[in-house]
């Protein structure tokens, strides 16, 4: 019988590789991602920057990591309707909307904590 640590071990090389298709995808074919990764790269320096508590940088961060998260979420599903077929369809619409809807909360969510954070 095989170790399982080796097994796991190349499993979490794949897993690897596989995440970093996906980013090297979406910054490829995505504009969105693109610009996000831009204003990323800005805003966390300054989050590392600010004279802010550790709680604080913490949320700072976060809020901008999590509108990356869920853009990559939204392009992958607007990727799996785009599959399907070019038709439109209800349902199709609904999707890439829901996806859509989703990353501007989490925009309004990084724009309201780095208001309270950095300028309140």
């Amino acid at each position: 019988m095989k170790p399982k640590s080796t097994h796991s071990l190349k499993r979490v090389f794949n897993a690897t590789r596989y995440s970093w298709q996906g980013l090297s995808a979406a910054f490829k074919h995505e504009a969105a991602f693109r610009e996000e990764i831009i204003l990323s790269a800005i805003m966390l320096p300054i989050a590392f920057w600010l004279d802010v508590t550790q709680v604080e940088r913490i949320l700072l961060v976060a809020s901008v990591i999590l509108v990356l998260v869920v853009e990559l979420i939204n392009s992958a599903i607007e990727a799996i309707v785009d599959r399907i077929g070019p038709e439109l369809h209800e349902l199709s619409g609904r999707a890439k909307d829901i996806g859509s809807a989703a990353v501007m909360l989490t925009m309004l969510l990084t724009g309201y904590t780095w208001l309270e954070i950095v300028f309140l």
